[in-house]
């Protein structure tokens, strides 16, 4: 019969199993000091009811061997299968009968196996200070037993490997079909100390007295025989190696080595590391000083020394002092002295008008009258219109919501270029759908920033498009000092933009109509679907010039600039008006003129020839009252808006 390659292991576990039960008295007690003892126990339906019950008195015998208490042993017991059960917690108790009470009462889960999971609820909960365990700077250690009777269904390696990290010295049991493989990647090294395979339940009772004798052990470093070239740490009935600073455990867990942190980059040195036996110090390379943690390197500042003659500023580099100007001036051949930089005539400023100098960098100035945008290089062309302008935006579904941020961004854009305030260009917003709403009267905001915030505000409305029911609104209710229009008797310009994407499920031909006689300048915006029709009905004339459509949401700040022009009214007023004398106007209006100084000279001649006696007042009345009638008819063919004063 062929042996399991475990059968060594399990005979020599058993040989040193009797004799250490030999060599404990029965109800003795361990005295090793302070421990956090958590058992770990599988209670999957692959352990039959008979093999937890003897699993049961496992862990009370072992419990009743234990010093127990809150400033020695105290001990915590969860049970797993496919999920993890705390029976009670490190905390919990102080005494071994409440203990036993609670093992006697556990009833098995009777799931698969997820030694895992077990694993990482003993490493996160069961051994944590809020179930009762000391914390880690009171240095008492941490012992978890996992007893288990098969193969864990899940990966234990990475997480048993994690919770050894943490200072869990980890035990691994395994009874009848346990897999030696998942034992030995769960246990803590040196793994024959720590890893035990037991044949049956029966025997379980063995390993308590083992692992009994091992907490109740000698300090197996105080012999003198552990090995240990530097450091022996004991354990509860066993010990490890370690090393002085600067030194790793050799392969056969005894022996020492130097470090070289030099050769293995973790020094932390900016420069230079200098290798010492265990240890290292930093350098600098030339023209560098090492600072005072002992591991960054500064430039050694030649200016302090003075012999510099920079005119701005010393700047220290490892070679030696340089000059620096200070922002907006340039060094100088000589390497010295600065010079004011001419930023207009360095760069491509960008300046529409005119950029100016300005000590360490340049601005651009407009002329009088107009205004910098915000752009820092164009002028406006609105900035001394006067006008109440009512913004009717389309909220319909078809409009779509990232599209509506788009026709929002674009009024924001319309608002940029005029003057807002109570006395200038006021604002008001509507929107519509199948239903209108004021966003934002006239009269609300007296700012541009104040403006454009509310409408970044505003929310999209969604369903249908009744541009109808939105130009009513726009002629009774948005023009109406209620509303902040200013009255009529200030000649205010009143303006009405109507933005839509398509075509209106009301009439629109009687508010239409109606706003336009009210004396409202009335502009169409169309984009995509809209219809041709209905913006050039919704326009004032001339419909070239207000009606502005775009393919495409995205696109349509194509239209800005037409719309730039044609909303300011007041644009070019101020100035002296430059005209063609080839212009049939001019020539019309000096035709008037031309007139007017003749029939005055005629006058003149027939009151001097009538003071001399020359007898020919038959004639000159005539020429006189020609002159009125050829003034009268030059008049009537003048264009309407010479005769109206220019």
């Amino acid at each position: 019969m062929r042996l399991p390659p475990y059968a060594p292991l399990l005979f020599i576990l058993l040989v040193s199993l009797n004799a250490e039960l030999q060599a404990t008295p029965a109800g003795s007690k361990c005295r090793t000091g302070p421990l956090d003892l958590v058992f770990v126990i599988d209670s999957s339906r692959s352990v039959r009811p008979f093999e937890f019950e003897t699993m049961r008195r496992f862990l009370v015998n072992i419990i009743r061997g234990l010093d127990i208490g809150p400033n020695a042993t105290r001990v915590g017991v969860i049970q797993y299968s496919s999920q993890v059960q705390s029976v009670f917690p490190l905390g919990a108790f102080s005494r071994r009968e409440d203990m036993e009470r609670a093992i006697h009462a556990i009833v098995p889960l009777a799931q698969g196996t997820m030694t895992g999971l077990a694993i990482q609820y003993a490493m996160n909960v069961a051994f944590s200070v809020a179930e009762g365990a000391r914390p880690s700077q009171a240095r008492v250690p941490r012992v978890a037993v996992i007893v288990t009777d098969g193969r864990p269904q899940d990966r234990v390696t990475e997480v048993a490997a994690q919770a050894r990290n943490r200072g869990i010295e980890i035990y691994a049991v395994g009874v009848q079909r346990a897999d030696v493989g998942s034992l030995r990647a769960m246990a803590s090294p040196p793994l024959d100390e720590h890893v035990f395979l037991v044949e049956s339940f029966d025997l379980i009772q063995q390993f308590g007295f083992h692992f009994q004798g091992r907490l109740c052990g000698v300090d197996l470093c105080a012999d003198g025989t552990h090995g240990c070239q530097h450091l022996c740490v004991s354990t509860p009935g066993s010990f490890h190696c370690a090393c002085n600073p600067g030194y790793r455990l050799a392969p056969d867990n005894k022996s020492c080595s130097a470090i070289d942190h030099c050769a293995e980059g973790i020094h932390g040195c900016e420069h230079l590391c200098i290798r010492s036996d265990g240890s290292y110090t930093c350098g600098c390379r030339k023209g560098y000083a090492l600072h005072r943690d002992k591991r960054r390197c500064t430039v050694i500042d030649h200016c302090r020394f003075g012999n510099h003659s920079c005119q701005h500023e010393c700047v220290s580099f490892p070679e030696g002092p340089r000059c620096r100007c200070r922002q907006g001036f340039d060094l100088q051949q000589d390497g010295r002295s600065c010079q004011a930089r001419d930023y207009c005539n360095g760069v491509d400023h960008g300046c529409e008008f005119q950029c100016l100098s300005s000590g360490s960098s340049y601005r651009c100035i407009c002329p009088e009258g107009r205004q910098l945008q915000a752009d820092g290089k164009s002028c406006d062309r609105c900035r001394t219109g006067h006008v109440d302008l009512v913004l009717v935006i389309d909220g319909s579904k078809s409009v779509r919501p990232q599209n509506f941020e788009l026709v929002k961004r674009f009024v924001n854009q319309i608002v940029d270029f005029l003057d807002v305030s109570p006395e200038g260009t006021r604002v008001g917003l509507v929107q519509y759908s199948s239903r209108v709403r004021t966003e934002f009267p006239l009269g609300r905001y007296g700012t541009a920033d104040e403006v454009k915030q509310a409408v970044l505000a505003v929310e999209y409305m969604e369903k249908g498009t009744m541009t109808g029911l939105a130009l009513r609104h726009l002629v009774e209710h948005s023009f109406s000092e209620a509303q902040g229009a200013r009255p009529r008797a200030q000649n205010v310009p009143r303006v009405g933009l109507v933005f839509t994407d398509g075509r209106s499920q009301d009439d629109i031909s009687v508010w239409a109509a109606r706003a336009k006689e009210e004396g409202i300048i009335m502009y169409a915006v169309g984009v995509g679907k809209a219809v041709e029709e209905e913006l050039r009905e919704i326009a004032s004339d001339p419909p070239e010039q207000h009606v502005s459509y775009s393919p495409d949401f995205s696109t349509m700040t194509h239209m800005l600039e037409n719309l730039k022009v044609n909303i300011c009214p007041e644009e070019g007023k101020g100035a002296t008006e430059l005209r063609s004398p080839c212009d049939c106007d001019s020539l019309v209006e000096f035709q008037g003129s031309a007139l007017t100084a003749l029939g005055n000279l005629e006058q003149k001649h027939i009151l001097k020839n009538n003071g001399r006696g020359l007898g020919r007042g038959q004639e000159s009345p005539k020429v006189v009252s020609q002159a009125p009638e050829e003034f009268t008819r030059s008049r009537q063919r003048l264009s309407p808006r010479v005769r109206a004063g220019g």
